[in-house]
């Protein structure tokens, strides 16, 4: 994931999938019409677009961490699951990654089985991504993110994305719409590029839009 989500939205998303999807331009167009499609809040059909790219390209399914985040909003955890534990095979240092994991697995189980499941990490460099993982795993208090954030725009906008999804993961309806309807204003697009996208989609979620 990583700088991937602050790329312009098309192939460029995908880590080492470009140079196939140009070479397969049915490919490329499925992918582009998902984004577009999740986008709009059209999540069924987003989902089943990424999943066509993956069949077309099983070599770079694992890239497709796009696909697993559309798979959580569709209600197909045991997938959603999959895809971020294949995600982890190609990109082993990403917090995102276990953090989506642990949702999925939340939804499907619990979140205690989600925490007893939680990907392990190496060095994922990004304020506030090493506080977010700690809390995830159950040794931060959620107000430890955002001191740890301070006041930069793409740290913050992670920390309340984070935190958001968090709380939702433990039933704290109020304190998820907050920090989501944080994450999702317009002050945070640049800094959040593609997770920014996320989150107005989660937030039109939430508020049943």
């Amino acid at each position: 994931m990583k700088t991937y989500r602050r790329a312009a939205i098309g192939c460029v998303l995908l880590a080492g999938v470009c140079a196939t999807l140009g070479a397969q331009g049915a490919a490329e167009a499925i992918f582009r019409r998902a984004i577009f499609d999740f986008e709009q809040g059209r999540l069924e059909e987003a989902a089943g677009g990424f999943d066509s790219v993956a069949e077309l390209l099983p070599e770079q399914a694992p890239y497709l961490w796009q696909r697993g985040i559309a798979l959580y909003y569709v209600a197909r955890y045991g997938d959603c699951r999959t895809q971020f534990e294949s995600h982890r095979t190609v990109n082993p240092n990403d917090v995102e990654n276990a953090v989506w994991h642990y949702l999925c697995v939340a939804r499907e189980e619990s979140p205690e089985a989600a925490r007893a499941a939680l990907l392990p990490v190496g060095p994922d460099s990004r304020v506030p991504m090493r506080e977010i993982y700690e809390l995830f795993r159950g040794d931060l208090e959620p107000d430890a993110i955002l001191r740890a954030a301070g006041d930069r725009p793409s740290a913050q906008f992670y920390a309340h994305l984070y935190l958001g999804l968090y709380h939702e993961a433990q039933g704290q309806a109020d304190e998820a719409l907050e920090h989501i309807r944080t994450a999702a204003d317009g002050r945070y697009s640049r800094a959040g590029g593609y997770m920014h996208m996320v989150a107005a989609v989660h937030l039109r979620v939430l508020e049943g839009g």
